[in-house]
């Protein structure tokens, strides 16, 4: 592993492992909110959760912005974290946990694929290398199914594409990130994003579904709704300013290898929950992560 840092090596360990664990866990915290809650009630209470919290850094300095730099922080609120949260929590109705933070672990790849196609960026022979074994792995992954213990390869789980648009939608946020916003600051840009679409997410929460209703009258309703303020709070707003900072204070490369450290947190909860993984998944799970590590391993 690359040397994370010369001048505050344990902070970066210290912030790598704890992003590592909070990103890891979020998937088990949507499974255990999708528990009371429809995957759009979750995604937009996940929103307004990180928005709110967020609030005090992001109204300052929301003043000091141009028309263009508010546009482009609107399309990062919605491509970063307002369509994820949705599709995520999409997936997880018909996917397990552990295999959707597996799926997870793509996100650097799409930022490669939507950097060559839309942003001028080269695509290298090991990233493509790297695309062709982790969609191989995913292959598996969509494929496998419950009844023996190899699984078996002849359905596919179409769930699983919520994550890929996720996943893309990432790949452009970063690239939007790199290409429009070299003047702002990590927190700023995080903070505000979250500001713009809170609005969105707000008004559709109060008003487009029961979510009110379920918190007065569904029973476990409290207890879900903590497991999402927990995911909005420290699983959207605080992980992306601790990823950012990290991105500030060590390499690239060791930055990025907290993407190989999520699917590891995400199987523990999932197997401790008590799903259950076929030998097809295991393999699945091998040749994502080791096409996520080719494609971005430095020569």
């Amino acid at each position: 592993m690359t040397n994370p840092s010369s001048e505050h090596p344990l902070q970066n360990w210290v912030l790598l492992i704890s992003l590592a664990l909070v990103w890891g866990s979020s998937f088990i915290l949507i499974k255990r909110g999708l528990e009371v809650f429809s995957p759009g009630e979750l995604g937009a209470f996940r929103i307004v959760a990180a928005g709110t919290v967020l609030l005090p850094l992001s109204l300052p300095r929301v003043k000091k912005l141009n028309s263009k730099q508010i546009q482009n922080l609107i399309i990062v609120g919605l491509v970063g974290s307002f369509i994820p949260a949705f599709l995520f929590a999409k997936a997880q109705t018909q996917l397990s946990s552990s295999l959707t933070g597996v799926l997870n672990a793509l996100t650097p790849l799409f930022v490669v694929v939507i950097g060559s196609i839309f942003f001028n960026s080269k695509i290298t022979r090991q990233n493509a290398l790297g695309l062709v074994i982790a969609f191989i792995g995913v292959t598996i992954l969509v494929s496998v199914k419950e009844g023996s213990a190899f699984g078996d390869f002849s359905e596919i789980n179409a769930y699983a594409f919520f994550v890929l648009l996720a996943c893309m939608c990432y790949g452009f946020n970063v690239n939007i990130i790199k290409h429009s916003f070299v003047e702002l600051k990590p927190v700023e840009i995080t903070a505000i994003s979250l500001l713009m679409v809170l609005p969105v997410a707000l008004v559709y929460l109060m008003a487009g579904t029961q979510f009110s209703y379920k918190i007065v009258t569904t029973e476990g309703a409290t207890l879900a709704l903590i497991y999402v303020a927990i995911l909005g709070v420290f699983g959207t707003a605080i992980a992306l300013i601790f990823f950012n900072r990290l991105v500030k204070s060590a390499t690239p490369v060791f930055a990025s290898s907290v993407t190989y450290l999520i699917p590891i947190v995400a199987i523990f909860w999932g197997v401790w929950d008590g799903e259950t993984l076929l030998f097809g998944h295991y393999l699945g799970i091998i040749a994502v992560i080791f096409g996520v590590w080719i494609g971005n391993r430095k020569r």
